[in-house]
Parts: structure tokens; C-alpha cells; sequence
């Protein structure tokens, strides 16, 4: 597994960048070896930011924790890695093709009683979709309300998502071509 580590408003250390990488390549069981791990570490204000992205075929496993110190941060984060990697992992795999994971999970899954819920949609929302560019629907996007648009981009037609961050501001979810 490939770990690429960045840092924001923080100076990555090379204890630091070399804890990350030990404990990320734990997760290096589950994926082919050419695999790719996406850490950053952010601090904001009294917050230890550590997210982990991990693409692999046919998805994206992704966990973010904040806390108050950056090694607690590092942990928890993994630990949520793996939890989603055991919890998902049937699912992941009747959906994906049969070696997008390379080993069995190490341990036992945990049973929650939560975790047996079985989602299901609720309602449809049907709404007619017009061609505008990103600016407009930031506009349309803060007038109604909400945390996400749907529209057709002007400049390419196809069909986007805006949302707001967390830090507040916008991200684009295009297709690609």
C-alpha cells in the first residue's frame, strides 16, 4: 500500500509521518498491494483533524475523527477503518468484483444491535433539473436551505452535485467522462 500523508496548518514531522505510515499499513491486509491511502492531518484551533481516503476498485473507504490529540486522532480513525471494512464487507463484495479485499478480517465483527438496521428509502423527491452553471446553484443551494443541489451543468450538461463542506465551503460531485 502507497500512503500519501499532507498536513494542514500543521508541520508533519517525520515521527509523526512515520507513526501515521505504520499504522495505516495495518490496513494493507485488506487491499492489493497497489493500493493508495490518502492521510491528512489538519489542526483547527484546539482540534487534531486526521482524515484517511482509500480508493480502491470500485469504491472509497473514507474515515475522519477529530480530537484533542493528534495520536488519539490517528487511532480512532483506524480503528473506525477497519470496523467499516468488517461491517461492509459482504456488502462490498456481492456489489464489487470478488478481489477488491485480499484477507479476511482479522478479528470477529462486533454486534450492535444498530448495526443489524437495514436502511431503506423513505421517500422520492422528484423535481424537473435546468441547465445552470456552479455559481447559480450555490444561489439556489443557500436559498432553499439545504447542505446539497442537484443540477445540470451549462457546460457540459451533465448532471452535478454541489454540497457545503464542513469548513464552509463548496464541493463539486461531477461525473467523469
Amino acid at each position: 500500500m502507497r500512503i500519501s500523508i499532507t498536513g494542514k496548518n500543521i508541520e508533519v514531522s517525520e515521527y509523526l509521518t512515520d507513526l501515521v505510515t505504520k499504522k495505516v499499513s495495518k490496513l494493507d491486509k485488506y487491499f492489493p498491494e497497489d493500493t493508495e491511502a490518502y492521510v491528512t492531518l489538519a489542526v483547527e484551533r484546539n482540534r487534531h483533524i486526521v482524515e484517511v481516503t482509500i480508493p480502491y476498485s470500485g469504491g472509497i473507504i473514507r474515515g475522519e475523527v477529530a480530537s484533542g490529540d493528534m495520536y488519539a486522532s490517528v487511532d480512532s480513525v483506524l480503528a473506525k477503518l477497519e470496523h467499516q471494512i468488517v461491517r461492509h464487507r459482504t456488502k462490498l463484495e456481492k456489489n464489487l468484483r470478488q478481489g477488491a479485499f485480499k484477507a479476511e478480517p482479522v478479528y470477529a465483527p462486533i454486534d450492535d444491535a444498530e448495526d443489524e438496521v437495514e436502511h431503506k428509502v423513505v421517500r422520492v423527491k422528484r423535481f424537473s433539473i435546468k441547465p445552470m452553471d456552479v455559481e447559480e446553484a450555490i444561489l439556489q443551494m443557500e436559498l432553499l436551505g439545504h447542505s446539497f443541489y442537484v443540477f445540470e451543468n451549462a457546460t457540459d450538461g451533465n448532471v452535478n452535485v454541489l454540497y457545503q463542506r464542513k469548513d464552509g465551503n463548496y464541493g463539486l460531485i461531477a461525473p467523469e467522462n
